[in-house]
């Protein structure tokens, strides 16, 4: 029988190339925790972007429960991890522990069969379209209308920007407004063509994500902090709170959550689209019926492109699943990631 031999958690910080904020925060680095699981000569990968305390997590909680497991099957790993932090709180930084490994251990299952996760996965279609997202608050003017052109020229048919065409526009608030501002913003944002919202209030605030999709003309986005189903199935139970519900494999349960997420926002005809970890998604947003598109998070699309080999680009505002190398097609670049290690723990 084979059997996990090998856990490596280890992380990483890459500093923005300079200072970003968005609605709520200010940010000059980003800290990426990549868990590794060993099998048979095959390492599966994967990540999420969260703070050191989750690489504590994943290590001194979970790697345990992993040691000698059955590498195929999936639902026992994440059913023990569940388990082991039942005492710690399943959702934050254990959601985000538990979504780096589950990542890793389908990454792992596939290059054991040798086939891509895609495959594995099986595919409602080819590629899945991408929109751009950056627009932080932190950029002039010139630079937001240079980073947005240049998405909309390469094909892209929709960018977002940070709160405040050829390619239609998203905003993003964070969170930042009461209710009776994002209201009289959404009025505003309507006369200048936006057409999606995303989290114009508090994700907790259901009766104001009830009343702003009632009321605002355009989509009213959000999920992104979606740890379990339970917290998709609060957005979606009439009366509906968002028109179109977002799910991040980082933070929900990795590829185990963001199926099981996929088929609850299915089950109620809404539609769905990804949050941030670009690579992550291509595979499931082909995957998942559901989908509409995943999103090309500028941060994460550069820090993919520097700790990962493999990492995929849009062409023509497309993103296509790797068919030619197994798993997630993707593989620590080893020396690159080494100048951005801060600490790495091994069962």
């Amino acid at each position: 029988m084979a059997a996990i031999e090998h856990v490596e958690i280890s992380a990483y910080v890459v500093p923005t190339v300079a200072p970003e904020s968005d609605g709520t925060a200010e940010w000059s680095k980003t800290t990426v925790v990549v868990a590794e699981l060993r099998c048979r000569g095959e390492t599966g990968l994967g990540y999420t972007y969260a703070d050191t305390g989750t690489a504590r997590i994943a290590q001194d909680v979970l790697a345990q429960h992993l040691i000698g497991k059955d590498p195929y099957d999936v639902p026992r790993l994440f059913a023990a991890m569940e388990t082991a932090v039942r005492n710690h709180g399943r959702g934050g930084a254990c959601a985000m522990a538990i979504s780096a490994i589950d990542v890793a251990a389908w990454d792992l299952k596939a290059k054991l069969l040798g086939v891509p996760l895609s495959r594995l996965l099986g595919r409602a279609r080819d590629a899945i379209p991408a929109y751009g997202s950056g627009g932080f608050t932190s950029l002039t003017v010139k630079e937001l209308e240079e980073q947005l052109g240049r998405w909309a020229d390469s094909g892209m048919a929709f960018v977002k920007m940070k709160v405040v065409g050829r390619a239609g526009l998203f905003v993003d608030a964070n969170g930042a407004y009461d209710v009776k501002e994002a209201l009289r913003l959404a009025g505003e944002f309507a006369e200048q063509g936006v057409s999606w919202f995303e989290e114009p209030v508090v994700r907790t605030d259901l009766a104001g994500l009830r009343l702003l999709r009632e009321r605002a003309a355009m989509e009213i986005a959000g999920g992104e902090y979606g740890y379990e189903p339970s917290d998709f199935r609060a957005f979606l139970e009439e009366p509906r709170a968002l028109d179109v519900v977002q799910a991040d494999a980082t933070r929900c349960g990795g590829i185990t959550g963001f199926l099981r997420a996929a088929a609850l926002i299915e089950s109620f005809d809404c539609p769905m689209s990804s949050h941030c970890a670009p690579a992550l998604h291509v595979a499931l947003g082909c995957a998942a019926l559901a989908m509409r598109h995943i999103e090309w998070f500028s941060d994460h699309a550069r820090i993919e492109e520097i700790l990962f080999e493999g990492a995929p680009r849009p062409e023509q505002g497309m993103l296509r699943p790797q068919l030619d190398r197994p798993g997630l097609g993707l593989s620590l670049a080893r020396k690159e990631a080494g100048r951005y290690r801060i600490s790495t723990s091994t069962t």
